[in-house]
This record gives C-alpha cells, structure tokens and sequence, in this order.
C-alpha cells in the first residue's frame, strides 16, 4: 500500500434514522457537529431522514416519508395542472 493517502480520521461514527431512532455503528471519515454516549463510549452522531431500516423497498412497505412537506409543496404547485 502507498503511504500517506489514506484519510487520517478513519473512526467508528453513529449514525441515527430520525425516522424510526434507528442506530448503527459503522466507521467513516464524515465531519459530524454532534456526539453521542453508547455504552460509556461518546462517538460523532451524523442524523439521516432515511436508512435500509425504514426505507420502503427494504421493508416491503410502501409508507410516505415526508419530513419537510416536500410532497405537499409539490402538489400545491404543480399538482393541479391540466395537460393541454
């Protein structure tokens, strides 16, 4: 291996589903503002709206995830609209 190109602040970092509180511990070199305490060990925390625990094609449900009223901003834009 070459030295001196690989990331220095290759660490273990929470990351936490806002969706369902989900959390899983993977390592990853992401700056992160926030901390988190598991197991008297405080580890970075980055927050994500979505993961593979509550995204609908790996659960097999089909249910909205609208966190910023994304979809009701598109309707009220553009959801009225005829073809002509």
């Amino acid at each position: 291996m070459k030295k001196g190109i690989h990331p220095e602040n290759y660490r273990p970092v929470v990351f936490k589903d806002m969706s369902n509180d989900d959390m899983f511990i993977t390592r990853s070199t992401i700056n992160a503002k926030d901390t988190i305490d598991i197991d008297g060990v405080t580890y970075p925390l980055v927050k994500v709206e979505i993961s593979n625990t509550s995204h609908p094609f790996y659960t097999g449900k089909a249910k909205l995830v609208d966190t910023a009223g994304r979809v009701d901003k598109f309707m009220s834009r553009y959801g009225n609209r005829k073809k002509k």
